[in-house]
């Protein structure tokens, strides 16, 4: 049985609830934690859990989280995780905290993608479980919104420090999401008629003191101008001393970062940067794809003339032919496991490992002692062969490597100089990129 991750699909924005409460750690747990469960079970709309995930994975049930979080229990901490085997995905969790630490019970949810969340009875469903949940459970801030979005806005610190925020936490309206529970505490430092009086699609007074504020019928249009524009006028209202313009600005920034972009790569990269703008966080996906839309790759420099070839110098042609042979291996060895497609040093293959040497951060990852003794030979041989293999190229050896040469048609190419310039940095591995020398070297080969 098993879950589909949130990670596992495309990168794109999920919907992101944190509600944490406190707990009577004399009484049933069961007992305690039957509400939560009810609203769950009632209201999880189209994205009900059906996995249990403690010690052992189970099928959802009320008797398989309460046996999880049993199995789960140690001297001072239980949770337990709920996920689902079918689209949407969704990455929940239930964590206990009990004395000597504050008792505590934090309830996590990731649903993705956002766009689950475009239906208005969907969404009011999802607000009236946290209703539930806001009305059984004493809470200071609770809070679902976009992922991407609060990740623009700076949460949880909205642009204080570390030792702040956590002295502070949430003590005055630094944010107002899509929905919002304020505790009494946070009511009262705003002002409870002022809270109430708020312009928003729903504010509700809890019989607990607590207020409920949803500031747009759907959550996953929160970036248009529209929903922009009641987000902003909630904020403005709850928080007098800032400015709404300023504030209505900011909120359309972060929805011009969030616009989606077209991608449009340089053809002969674009699968290396396709793969290179989905490592990127969804937040920063379209931010990337722009960046990489306007970037093109430097001419190759790393070539000569064919009339122009430094004649071998070499005492046995044999012998560096097959000593650039066995160069070329150790780079088979080294990425075979992580790049099994290294084994038929084609075209697609120097992608892959233009793409794998990307994602490690090799330049920066690795001693430059051994990049330079090792993996510099091993990547300029490896090059050299895909030439020859690929292109009909013919080595050209030389004492020196980095004077060693591989003709194709009416040039000469230095594949170990492509090498040392390639692993210099991480942009280096896109402006020097292996994939970019060898199809510009495929166009000049007639």
């Amino acid at each position: 049985m098993k879950w589909l991750s949130v990670h596992a699909l495309k990168p794109e924005d999920l919907l992101r609830l944190e509600f944490d409460t406190v707990f009577d750690q004399q009484a049933a747990l069961e007992g305690q934690l039957e509400p939560f469960v009810q609203a769950l079970e009632d209201y999880s709309d189209g994205w009900m859990p059906d996995v249990v995930e403690g010690k052992r994975r189970r099928k959802y049930s009320r008797a398989a989280v309460w046996k999880s979080l049993e199995e789960e229990r140690g001297q001072r901490t239980s949770g337990l995780g709920l996920y689902r085997t079918t689209w949407p995905a969704l990455d929940m969790s239930l964590s206990l905290w009990f004395p000597p630490l504050p008792p505590k019970l934090g309830i996590y949810i990731d649903v993705k993608p956002l766009s689950f969340f475009a239906e208005a009875e969907r969404c009011r469903k999802f607000v009236e479980m946290v209703r539930a949940w806001a009305c059984g459970y004493p809470v200071s801030h609770a809070w679902a919104h976009s992922s991407d979005d609060m990740e623009l806005a700076d949460f949880p610190n909205f642009g204080r420090d570390d030792e702040t925020r956590r002295r502070d936490g949430f003590d005055k309206v630094y944010e107002v999401c899509w929905l919002n529970v304020f505790g009494p505490k946070l009511v009262e430092t705003v002002g409870r008629e002022r809270m109430l009086s708020t312009p928003a699609h729903r504010v509700e007074e809890l019989p607990n003191g607590s207020i409920l504020l949803v500031t747009w019928p759907t959550v996953a249009d929160f970036a248009s101008k529209e929903a922009r524009l009641a987000q902003a006028r909630a904020h403005a209202h709850l928080r007098p001393d800032l400015d709404f313009d300023t504030m209505l600005r900011s909120l359309h920034e972060r929805s011009a970062m969030l616009a989606p972009v077209e991608p449009r790569f340089h053809p002969d990269l674009a699968p290396l940067l396709s793969r290179v703008v989905d490592q990127a966080a969804s937040y920063e996906r379209q931010r990337r794809i722009a960046e990489l839309n306007a970037w093109r790759p430097p001419e190759p420099e790393e070539w000569r003339p064919a009339d122009s070839a430094l004649p071998p110098d070499v005492d046995n042609l044999e012998r560096s032919l097959e000593y650039y042979s066995d160069l070329a291996e150790h780079l088979v060895a080294l990425l075979h496991s992580e790049v099994p497609s290294v084994f038929k040093a084609t075209p697609e293959s120097l992608t892959d490992a233009d793409f794998y040497f990307w994602c490690e951060e090799f330049p920066k990852s690795r001693l430059r002692e051994a990049i330079d003794e090792h993996a510099v030979p091993a990547i300029g041989a490896y090059l050299g062969e895909v030439l020859v293999r690929n292109l009909g190229g013919r080595w050209i050896p030389r004492q020196r490597l980095e004077e060693a040469q591989v003709l194709v048609g009416n040039r000469v190419w230095l594949p170990f100089v492509r090498a040392r310039n390639y692993m210099r940095s991480r942009q280096s591995l896109l402006d020097y990129s292996l994939t970019w020398l060898y199809r510009v070297a495929e166009r000049h080969r007639g």
